[in-house]
């Protein structure tokens, strides 16, 4: 394993807009990525399994719910701090921000913002800790963009309801102890339930044969006749406005850690370019070249600002649906364009697991997908910018 040599670019000197505890916190993540995961996730992807090693790192360095006060057993920091954890673990693995994702944003954000105390206490400090790992079941087999359309659902049966349907592409489902699941009730309102490994009838089947994100874990979420407490159905919040204001969570999480997949394909590219001699002189010395580490470099600063902003609105409570979505496609296109770019500076080294920016490539064509997709959020934006709905 080649040692991990990366150094994070900050052409504006955007550390400057940091405080010192976000940088403490973003250093510490930092260091844990380069000694815990770059070790260890090529293999991790060779052999597309989920390293389950990692997740008292994950704990360790607050990446589990960093928002959640500390009550819950979160570390309580701001939006600026979780937006950093997730840019250092996506710099290392597209996938292991995904699990990091969906426990702190589709998971223990759900619980801590709708459930009851009990539900709280119940769940939040094991999640935090990483003793319980959660997943999020929204889409379904024929309902990915228009989650308004599910089909799974509950029935009244006196202290309990029975769940029936299915959810599919739900990252953390073959390992998951509860899985938060958004279900229409009798008179079709969408409502969240947690559904605890063990129920009878809820059964969690992992999708196999994917060409990305290959160290996390894929699967579905199966419920035939579940009988769930009434307990555990979330009161503070129906409707459809409640899985996707978890949405809204995890995908600022994502604008930030494409960046850090970005900035780790330049860092691999601009070091290469400047060791590879080709026609007598480091590749870095070409015209072409340099265009497009220029431009990466540019694109991933633009990124940097909009993920800053977003977070100080974030943190202000005046961050919007719309502006997230913004920042999730930009953020997401810009890594993808760059994972291209640096594969093919690195000429054929660059489909080897000895770098890892095919990884990171085949890592993002999955980040462009989930959470809304490119094409949905430029229709989000659209809707925005002319009061127009063209959903519909």
């Amino acid at each position: 394993m080649k040692p991990d040599l990366f150094e994070a670019p900050d052409y504006y000197n955007l550390d400057d807009l940091l405080t010192e505890e976000h940088i403490m916190i973003r250093d510490a993540a930092r260091a844990w990525v380069k000694r815990d995961v770059s070790p260890i996730i090529e293999k991790a992807a060779q052999d597309a399994k989920f390293p389950k090693s990692i997740i008292p790192g994950l704990a360790s360095i607050g990446a589990f719910g960093p928002y959640i006060p500390e009550e819950y057993g979160g570390a309580g920091l701001d939006q600026i701090s979780y937006g950093l954890i997730m840019q250092e673990i996506e710099r290392g693995d597209s996938g292991v921000r995904s699990t990091a994702s969906v426990q702190s944003s589709l998971v223990m954000y759900p619980i801590w913002k709708y459930g009851t105390e009990e539900q709280k206490q119940k769940f939040l400090p094991k999640l935090a800790s990483g003793e319980f790992m959660g997943s999020f079941g929204l889409t379904e087999p024929d309902h990915g963009s228009n989650p308004s359309g599910m089909v799974t659902r509950f029935k009244d049966a006196g202290d309990h309801v029975i769940l029936n349907g299915a959810k599919l592409w739900i990252s953390n489902s073959p390992f998951c102890d509860v899985a938060v699941v958004w279900a229409k009730d009798e008179n079709d309102r969408i409502h969240g339930l947690l559904v605890e490994r063990g129920m009878e009838g809820f059964t969690t089947p992992e999708t196999h044969n994917k060409w990305s994100l290959r160290a996390s874990a894929t699967g579905e979420l199966i419920f035939q006749d579940v009988k769930i407490p009434k307990s555990n159905i979330l009161p503070g919040r129906s409707g459809l406005g409640a899985p996707l204001s978890c949405l809204d969570s995890a995908r600022f999480g994502i604008a930030w850690g494409a960046i850090g997949a970005a900035m780790d394909c330049y860092d691999t590219a601009l070091r290469y370019s400047k060791e590879r001699i080709q026609f007598g002189k480091p590749i870095a010395g070409f015209q072409l070249q340099q265009k497009k580490l220029a431009e990466m470099i540019t694109e991933i600063t633009k990124a940097q600002l909009l993920a800053w902003r977003l977070g100080v609105l974030r943190e202000q409570g005046k961050a919007t649906s719309a502006q997230i979505s913004m920042a999730k496609r930009n953020n997401v296109e810009i890594a993808i364009n760059i994972a291209r770019e640096a594969r093919q500076m690195l000429g054929g080294m660059g489909i080897t697991g000895e770098y890892s920016i095919m990884r990171h490539s085949m890592n993002l064509e999955s980040v462009i997908t989930y959470e809304g997709t490119h094409d949905i959020h430029l229709l989000i934006t659209g809707l925005d910018i002319t009061g127009e709905n063209a959903f519909s």
